[in-house]
């Protein structure tokens, strides 16, 4: 078993993800995996990144897959035995004009986007190293307030909530979505904006709950990024939109560490709980 220092992205042989992975292949003092879905795709984002003079390690993984998750935990764990730092970063999100009824794209949002991330995360939580990283990569639509109404943003800001509640609040949007009801109760008609305050709430509760000593987690939103995901209509490059992920990523421990927090693109916190 090789004393490498371990860090892993996912969904990361594109976009934001992949200015990520070549991010830490400059900055970071170890073995940098980028995973994608797509075998591939992955594999050409490496070569893409090989001719830069950058050696990211390859390995697929699916977040909707968990013996996909599983067997790239178990690859870690005999070869390195744990990870330093862990970026999720695996999404998708509907276009305005997607002709998928909304009960639909409801279902795979939260699916992809908040269960796909506790798949990874039960899976690889218990590998991380001491002191690790976690960076869950939300957006600016992942802030509480951009859920309408005062009874859920309650509900989402409770200081007890659980993961459990918080995954029995996504489960009733997908559920008003298929009743036709989510507006009126509330949710408004963005399932990605659901799906992001889902995971800026679940950071939360992962800082709170983590047992591994010195383990850091936080929420990012790393701005309004020129992607597939944007239909190429974001202002900042992927570099720029891979700067504040990187910076949580790559925090010395320290006792300033950000800690457990939302933090803009600009690498500062911002008050999830207070409209901004």
């Amino acid at each position: 078993m090789s004393a490498k220092r371990v860090a892993v992205v996912t969904g990361s042989n594109k976009g934001i993800g992949y200015a990520i992975v070549k991010g830490l292949c400059e900055k970071f003092n170890g073995v940098v995996y980028l995973t994608a879905r797509d075998v591939e795709r992955g594999q050409e984002a490496v070569k893409k990144l090989n001719s830069l003079g950058f050696k990211p390690e390859f390995h697929q993984l699916d977040v909707n897959d968990v013996p996909s998750i599983d067997k790239f935990r178990d690859h870690i764990k005999e070869k390195y035995g744990g990870i330093d730092v862990l970026v999720n970063n695996a999404v998708i999100a509907f276009k305005v004009r997607d002709t998928a009824p909304f009960p639909v794209q409801a279902q795979v949002t939260i699916e992809v986007n908040y269960f796909g991330l506790i798949r990874v995360c039960n899976s690889l939580f218990p590998i991380l190293k001491p002191h690790a990283r976690v960076v869950n990569v939300s957006s600016s639509r992942g802030h509480l307030f951009r859920i309408k109404t005062d009874e859920l943003r309650q509900k989402f800001a409770d200081p007890n909530l659980t993961e459990e509640k918080l995954s029995t609040l996504m489960r009733q949007f997908v559920g008003d979505a298929k009743e036709g009801k989510h507006f009126e109760r509330g949710w408004g008609n963005s399932a990605y904006v659901v799906s992001k305050v889902g995971v800026s709430a679940l950071t939360f509760i992962q800082q709170r709950e983590m047992k591994t000593p010195g383990v850091v987690i936080n929420a990012v939103h790393p701005g309004y990024v020129d992607t597939d995901l944007t239909s190429h209509k974001g202002h900042l490059t992927i570099e720029q939109g891979a700067e504040a992920p990187l910076f949580l990523a790559l925090q010395p421990v320290s006792e300033n560490e950000i800690k457990g927090k939302f933090v803009w693109n600009n690498k500062t916190v911002v008050d999830w709980y207070s409209r901004m």
